[in-house]
């Protein structure tokens, strides 16, 4: 079957095209680009179906489930752009499989945070997982407050006639990590606020962040309580 001309090829040099141009070049021309998304995906499903028998197993040994949700997400053409042109590579099908970690993303919300290390450890110890990289934003918060662990790792996904190793950015992260962090997202992207005004609400999203952490901490001591007067 013939490919799609130039597919895999060169779409756009960053320096010489718009954005909306390099996307509708992608759509239009990406037989590659649409093929290697479909990989992507792949590789999601993959990860997130070991998180989910992670979890079922997590029950059947400890009678309560360490995941409360698991979300999903595929980086969009836009967003695919801007971080290419950020660091100055040119958007080509082999470039964005080479260059990028966080196309495919999935986020694993756990109860406490000891949920949080068990469950990477688990993920990382199987055998046909590849861990690249591992940043920890609990132990060390961003200057922001953001707190959660992030991994890449690399996962194969099994097509019609072959193996082939993807790579997916995983993030773990609490209830209230995640309330935080979904907010504190929605705040930073709100437009014309004064400069001083920012800074004031930057503190004070940080001071909340304090809280979230020390909310975890609580939690976490009240179940350990309960687990240990019930044995």
């Amino acid at each position: 079957m013939e490919e799609t001309k130039n597919g895999s090829q060169q779409l756009a040099v960053i320096s010489n095209i718009k954005p909306n141009t390099l996307i509708d070049e992608i759509i239009d021309q990406g037989k590659e680009y649409v093929r290697l998304m479909s990989y992507y995906t792949g590789a999601m499903m993959e990860i997130e179906t070991k998180f989910k028998v992670l979890n079922i197993e997590f029950n059947a040994q400890f009678a309560r489930n360490p995941i409360e949700a698991i979300k999903t997400r595929l980086k969009t053409p836009g967003s695919i752009y801007e971080k290419m042109r950020r660091t100055g590579k040119p958007i080509s099908v082999d470039s964005i499989e080479a260059e990028l970690n966080d196309v495919a993303g999935v986020r694993v919300i756990c109860s406490f945070v000891d949920d949080i290390y068990r469950l990477a450890d688990m993920l990382a110890a199987q055998d046909d997982i590849r861990v690249l990289r591992i940043k920890d934003y609990i132990k060390n918060p961003k200057p922001s407050g953001y707190r959660s662990l992030h991994m890449i790792v690399e996962v194969p996904i099994f097509l019609s006639d072959s193996k082939r190793p993807m790579r997916v950015e995983v993030q773990l992260r609490t209830i209230a990590m995640d309330f935080w962090a979904s907010l504190e997202h929605k705040l930073r992207y709100k437009k014309d606020i004064p400069a001083a005004h920012a800074q004031e609400i930057a503190q004070e999203l940080c001071l909340c962040a304090e809280v979230v952490s020390r909310t975890d901490e609580q939690m976490l001591s009240i179940r350990q309580q309960i687990e240990n007067a019930g044995s």
